[in-house]
């Protein structure tokens, strides 16, 4: 048999250990949604090997006064193999150069490399595009 005091001290175990367990998926949960950031995808005219997006949010100035953006490579055709490509470019606006400072399949898995060499677009109508038009809107 349980006494009383027993009973009380059981009970109020088990309702701090729901509230921890509460806080900590309350607070998994937020964790999971900050990490979602909002895109406002643009697109460049489509070429013959599939489309080119750019995100307006992500446009930010680096201290060399190139223009970091994130943008993503749509293929034509898609496989297992071929699959929506996220770079995060930096672009020179004043020679029409860039620079992919990142390549990935998707957002959590970033590896960047500022010391990236400088390329011209050599006539890719889809990076001449994403050139063309940030370097309109950039801030």
């Amino acid at each position: 048999m349980i006494n009383s005091e027993n009973k009380v001290n059981l009970i109020f175990f088990r309702n701090i250990i729901y509230l921890v367990l509460s806080i900590i998926i309350v607070f998994c949960i937020s964790i999971k949604k900050s990490d979602a950031l909002p895109h406002e995808w643009v697109g460049v005219p489509k070429s013959e090997y599939g489309e080119q997006l750019w995100d307006r949010q992500s446009i930010k100035r680096n201290e060399d006064g190139s223009v970091r953006v994130l943008s993503k490579f749509i293929p034509k055709t898609k496989s297992e193999i071929t699959k929506d490509i996220l770079y995060t470019m930096d672009i020179n606006c004043f020679e029409k150069s860039f620079r992919d400072v990142d390549v990935s399949i998707d957002e959590a898995n970033s590896n960047f490399n500022d010391l990236a060499d400088w390329q011209d677009p050599n006539g890719d109508k889809l990076i001449l595009g994403v050139i063309g038009q940030v370097c309109r809107v950039k801030k």
